[in-house]
């Protein structure tokens, strides 16, 4: 049993998850429940895990994410759906390119967008599109997502260690 606890936490106080809440609520442009505290988790490469009452944020780089396991959260998010031979390229932390994507809702450009897979509309990733949805339906091919959180990526590992 490894001994060494890879994951420093502690709690946020309430005003400060009050801001928190806000600051995601107006990025992410969706209503957020109030939480009187949110859990700060660190991890080694200077992001944060934050979890709360039926929520789980991924920050990194000064950016707001949905986990992947919260899917309630998700699903309030535009999405693009994969096809079948686009998920392992997903799940390995590729970048979504336009000729895998097979359906999409409407996003704007530098949007959250989440990524499903075709066959049973499983969350696979969370990323930030590169262009609108309306741009993309001209491209044959190019880049659409910036994959940024993606099942089993190593913040997918290190929630496995968090006990709330």
């Amino acid at each position: 049993m490894n001994k060494e606890k890879t994951v420093a936490s502690h709690l946020i106080s309430k005003s400060e998850t009050a801001a928190i809440l806000d600051e995601i609520s107006s990025k992410w442009k969706i209503d957020i429940p109030k939480i009187k505290n949110l859990n700060c988790h660190y991890l080694p490469d200077n992001a944060e895990i934050i979890t709360g009452n039926g929520i789980t944020i991924l920050k990194r780089e000064c950016e707001y994410l949905p986990f992947l396991s919260n899917t309630e959260v998700l699903e309030k998010f535009p999405h693009v759906i994969v096809d079948m031979g686009a998920v392992k390229f997903v799940c390995n932390g590729a970048n979504v390119m336009r000729p895998g994507i097979r359906k999409y809702t409407d996003f704007e450009k530098d949007q959250i967008v989440c990524v499903k897979e075709e066959s049973k509309q499983k969350f696979l990733a969370v990323g930030k599109s590169l262009v609108s949805s309306a741009e993309m339906e001209s491209f044959a091919k190019g880049e659409v997502v910036k994959n940024l959180h993606y099942i089993s990526d190593k913040y997918w590992e290190a929630k496995k260690e968090i006990r709330d």
